[in-house]
C-alpha cells in the first residue's frame, strides 16, 4: 500500500485484506478521552438563549413622516460612532443601510460591517443602538447586521474616500 514506508522503517509491507460488508454501516463514533468534571453543568450551554427586551423589540410598519422627521437626528447620532481602526465614522463608511422609524418611535437600523471577521463586530452595533436610543425622540432602537448587499469601498462617501486617500 505505502511502499515508501517500508523503505523508511525497514519492515516489509504485509497485504491487508478487509472484508467488504454487504450493507453499508456507520462506524462507531470514537470515544473521547475527555470527560468533563462532575462539577460542570453543561445544560445552560445547550439551552436556547433567553430572549431579552432588545430582542423582543418589534418595529412596526414604517411611519414615513416620523422617519423623515427623525432621520436627520438619528444619522447625526450615528455619525458619532467611529470604526476604531479607521478615522472615519461608520455612516460615512457606508455601513448604515436603512433607518426605519415606526409609529411608536421604535427605530430599526440595518447596518453591515466591512468584513464578517471585523474585530469590532460586537462593539459597533451596541454603540449604534445606545447612541440612537439616547435620543429623547426615540422610544427604543434595534440594530440588525445584514450582509446583503455586501459592503464595498464604493459605498463610502466622497469625504470618507478623501480622508482615507482613495482618490
Amino acid at each position: 500500500m505505502f511502499s515508501f514506508l517500508s523503505d523508511l522503517t525497514g519492515k516489509k509491507e504485509e497485504a491487508v485484506t478487509t472484508p467488504t460488508p454487504s450493507t453499508p454501516s456507520t462506524p462507531p463514533a470514537p470515544e473521547s478521552p475527555f470527560s468533563p468534571p462532575k462539577a460542570w453543568n453543561a445544560e445552560p450551554m445547550a439551552a436556547p438563549r433567553p430572549e431579552t427586551a432588545h430582542d423582543a423589540l418589534v418595529v412596526g410598519p414604517p411611519d414615513t413622516d416620523l422617519t423623515a422627521a427623525l432621520q436627520g437626528k438619528i444619522i447625526e447620532a450615528i455619525k458619532t460612532v467611529y470604526d476604531p481602526e479607521i478615522p472615519v465614522d461608520i455612516y460615512e463608511l457606508g455601513l448604515i443601510y436603512d433607518v426605519i422609524v415606526d409609529a411608536s418611535r421604535n427605530v430599526l437600523i440595518n447596518m453591515t460591517l466591512t468584513s464578517p471577521a471585523c474585530p469590532s463586530a460586537q462593539q459597533l452595533p451596541v454603540e449604534v443602538r445606545n447612541k440612537v436610543k439616547a435620543l429623547p425622540e426615540v422610544a427604543d432602537a434595534k440594530v440588525e447586521i445584514v450582509w446583503e448587499p455586501a459592503w464595498g469601498k464604493e459605498r463610502m462617501s466622497e469625504a470618507a474616500k478623501l480622508t482615507l486617500g482613495f482618490f
